[in-house]
């Protein structure tokens, strides 16, 4: 409870004494820069073959004739947009991105570059880590577009040149159905996700105390952390926006 207290005045101390506006837009954009567009490698490759490897398990084990071949593309779409787009994609983003964010504010702290920022009168907290986050929350629905794109498109790619389903079945399949307010809500986790890796690895490097072993250690706990708390986010959005 003592660490959850701290993390909540640490999210305070984001919006007490802000600077200039135009020294956050800079900050942001590069920050968007570094989280967005350096991890769409990472992206594209994950999303791609896990909506592949849907594809193909789902065809495999769709063995009765009676059942429409469209079906498969439906369960794609759908796992991709609800589940596997948002969720697996920040889970690989918390890997990446907090790891990344924990150990430079952990580096920053304990070469005292945060105690120096702090003695010029500038609120380290609000100028180091705000654009993290409104960076994360920017990008990370970006990302997760993205990647349900791709993760569909990987299943359309892998029934076709498997041969488990036709192009115009899997196509009608995608279509067959569909709900908007699904899109909707794979952007909201994404929004609520970036929140928490990058508000969580920057609490952890923040306070980081010690020297490079315990960089290290909370570069670990930042990624556990966001990872569980992804997770437990996940459940609650499902009971609150689908439920």
């Amino acid at each position: 409870m003592s660490k959850l207290g701290k993390y909540l005045i640490f999210l305070s101390k984001l919006f007490t004494n802000p600077e200039k506006f135009r020294v956050y837009w800079a900050l942001t954009m590069q920050e968007c820069k570094d989280i967005g567009i350096n991890s769409m490698l990472i992206v594209t490759i994950v999303s791609s073959f896990l909506g592949a490897v849907t594809c193909v398990q789902t065809a495999a084990n769709m063995e009765n004739p009676f059942v429409p071949k469209y079906i498969i593309s439906l369960i794609v779409r759908d796992s991709t947009i609800l589940e596997l787009g948002p969720t697996i994609t920040c889970v690989v983003l918390a890997g990446k991105i907090g790891s990344n964010i924990a150990g430079q504010l952990g580096t920053m702290r304990i070469t005292e570059q945060i105690d120096a920022l702090e003695v010029m009168g500038i609120n380290s907290p609000s100028y180091l880590v705000l654009p993290k986050m409104i960076a994360a929350m920017l990008t990370f629905p970006m990302l997760v577009t993205m990647a349900c794109f791709l993760g569909i498109y990987g299943g359309y790619l892998a029934g076709w040149l498997t041969g488990s389903v036709t192009q115009q079945s899997y196509i009608y399949g995608l279509q067959f159905d569909f709900k908007p307010n699904y899109v909707l809500f794979a952007l909201i986790k994404s929004v609520v996700f970036g929140f928490l890796v990058a508000s969580i690895a920057a609490f952890q490097g923040f306070y980081t105390k010690g020297g490079a072993y315990e960089v290290g250690k909370a570069s670990t706990a930042a990624v556990t952390n966001a990872c569980i708390a992804i997770l437990i986010a996940d459940y609650l959005l499902a009971q609150l926006l689908v439920g």
